[in-house]
């Protein structure tokens, strides 16, 4: 099946690589600083693991284009979403009341994915990378990577 690469889009970019049993393999944030610099950065990363079978971003706009293009180069699908999305099926409804404190909770839920996977803890957790976590995550379960939300991830 190959692997999957989340993305939450934008400058400083939030990137996580899932394996097709669903467990987060790495996990990453980039500052890419321009556009320009992403287009390049976008190749380099896609020619770094040849097993992607599917990207998932989060965002829009001409960054998306960037990811975009060249996943259809490679012949990768590419789908993209918005936050409410994967917040509606991994927060609880009293987790997303504001943007920042649904941030906080995909923090928390990131850093119970981290350790489910076998991992190495980080020692902070951006909130671009905590969400491209959580984004990967979602789609493992949209694509029956995974069934459901293993019990040791629940609260």
């Amino acid at each position: 099946m190959g692997s999957l690469l989340a993305v939450d889009l934008g400058l400083k970019t939030g990137l996580a690589l899932y394996g097709d049993d669903g467990k987060l393999r790495w996990y990453r944030s980039k500052n890419y600083g321009s556009a320009a610099r992403l287009k390049r950065g976008v190749h380099t990363l896609l020619n770094s693991v040849p097993d992607i079978s599917q990207i998932v971003m989060e965002g829009g706009g001409t960054l998306a284009l960037i990811w975009q293009r060249e996943a259809e180069r490679r012949s990768i699908p590419v789908r993209q979403i918005n936050a409410e999305k994967w917040r509606q099926k991994l927060l609880y409804p009293r987790e997303q009341t504001t943007g920042l404190q649904a941030k906080h909770y995909a923090g928390d839920f990131a850093r119970r994915v981290i350790a489910w996977s076998g991992i190495s803890r980080p020692s902070s957790l951006r909130h671009d990378t905590a969400e491209a976590i959580l984004i990967g995550f979602w789609a493992t379960l949209e694509l029956k990577w995974l069934e459901r939300v293993p019990p040791e991830l629940r609260r």
